[in-house]
């Protein structure tokens, strides 16, 4: 291929059939299926691997990483969508789509009835995933239905039932758990990776950051049902440690389903690192996230803002993806009590703060000036910033951390739907409106799982009170 990577450097080019559109796509030819994830009536000549979708490029061929091109690339592909959207929509969809764009609604379903609606939401999303095989459905879309099960976060769904369950006494939740985990043991390569995206899902790769997530959930069956857990925990630390470059950062195993660039937010990895070597303190799990910590604040900017911070846009990264960042050098600190961490997460909480909406929303992605770019919130990163923020709270005892957290979840809980069909009743959308710009028309799992995780915090602190 004269030097191309064949998995990253492409250039796809589709037009209708009928309607001479020409679209340029660059970059991964696996994450190309994300952004032309379309189920649309009209025929799209073409031939390639596009999964669950009528489109396919009519022209492939390698080209080099040309970086200024990407955001006009993306403006292409955003204008894309915007032109078949109507064709592809459901009724829901479009139910939806509207009650949104009317405005937030005013009723808010409070903590605990919203815990326990995402809760038993996450456990349907478990049986009625489209892979039937223990683990959580990604998704429930709007367009497409149910999803395959998706291990990187089935992985980090478990701590989260644990803690639900210790709250409310729910056995059956701790049933799910195991199951959760029986599934990602059987599923973990024999050098301890797990696969990047969902079942189905092609290549079928061990991924950095996606077994950095499951060992999160690996560690917390170890330390709830026992030795059983142990060793896939250990190997897949092991495995984290062993491919881990000189300066901390991972490069060897990114995802084929992102930019195959460096990440800020693989802190989140080391955070599964961190628990880990809390049951395994001489393994040299510490070791390894730490340095990874100090590799990512390098990315630092002197206002608190990381370069290299998201999945496919750097120059405005995504909340979720800052949540990611953020918790890392949090629970680093929570772990070393070493203050440069501290001091790092205040510089990007504090600026977070700044971002804050009237309402308790964050843009759905900031640049960096911590300006918003769009219109949207991405509903998993106010929740996972907020979780970040109580914990500031409790190190600093700063009632901002308190107060924007609280706003930041209830924002969240005003635009659920704790009584509708089964299908969406507890979940939480990707992004608000629904047909934003992150995870459109979808409810993620993992939105749901930072929510509770969130709602927890704030209801031990509110029990405090």
């Amino acid at each position: 291929m004269n030097g191309y990577n064949i998995l990253y450097d492409w250039v796809i080019e589709a037009e209708f059939a009928g309607g001479a559109i020409a679209v340029l796509f660059y970059g991964s030819i696996h994450a190309a299926r994300h952004f032309f994830d379309f189920s649309v009536n009209r025929t799209i000549e073409c031939i390639g691997w596009f999964g669950r979708t009528c489109l396919k490029p009519i022209v492939r061929r390698p080209y080099h990483r040309i970086t200024s091109d990407l955001p006009m690339i993306r403006s292409i592909i955003r204008s894309l969508r915007n032109a078949i959207e109507p064709e592809r929509l459901t009724n829901q969809a479009v139910f939806e789509r509207d009650a949104d764009l009317r405005g937030l609604p005013e009723f808010d379903p409070g903590i605990d009835a919203t815990m326990e609606a995402s809760a038993r939401w996450l456990c349907r999303a478990q049986d009625n995933s489209a892979s039937q095989d223990g683990g959580v459905a990604r998704d429930y879309s709007l367009i497409e239905g149910w999803n395959s099960s998706y291990p990187e976060t089935t992985g980090y769904i478990v701590p989260t039932l644990i803690a639900y369950a210790e709250l409310t006494g729910d056995k059956h939740l701790l049933t799910r758990a195991r199951l959760m985990l029986d599934w990602l043991v059987s599923i973990q390569f024999p050098d301890g990776g797990f696969q990047g995206s969902v079942i189905g899902a092609e290549p079928i790769l061990p991924v950095t950051f996606n077994t950095g997530q499951i060992l999160l959930g690996l560690v917390s069956g170890a330390e709830q049902f026992g030795e059983k857990y142990r060793g896939p925990m250990r190997r897949a630390a092991d495995w984290l440690v062993a491919t881990q470059d000189e300066d901390g950062c991972w490069r060897s195993h990114r995802s084929p389903f992102t930019e195959p660039t460096d990440k800020a937010y693989e802190t989140h990895v080391s955070w599964g690192l961190f628990e880990a070597a809390r049951l395994e303190p001489e393994a040299g799990y510490a070791k390894a996230a730490l340095a990874n910590i100090r590799w990512a604040l390098k990315l630092q900017n002197e206002n608190g803002w990381f370069r290299d911070c998201c999945l496919s846009e750097p120059e405005h990264p995504l909340t979720h993806t800052i949540g990611y960042v953020l918790r890392g050098i949090v629970e680093a600190y929570r772990f070393s009590g070493e203050e440069e961490f501290l001091t790092a997460s205040r510089r990007t909480a504090d600026a977070l703060l700044s971002a804050m909406g009237p309402n308790g929303e964050l843009p759905g992605r900031l640049n960096d000036n911590w300006s918003g770019t769009v219109d949207w919130t991405c509903l998993t990163g106010n929740v996972q910033i907020a979780s970040c923020w109580f914990l500031l709270y409790d190190i600093t005892g700063d009632n901002r951390y308190l107060e924007a957290a609280r706003a930041a979840n209830k924002f969240v809980r005003r635009t659920m739907d704790l009584d509708g069909r089964p299908e969406t009743r507890g979940a939480v959308k990707g992004s608000f409106p629904v047909s934003g710009g992150y995870c459109t028309y979808e409810y993620p799992n993992w939105a749901a799982k930072f929510l509770i995780d969130s709602l927890l915090l704030e209801k031990s602190f509110i029990a405090e009170a």
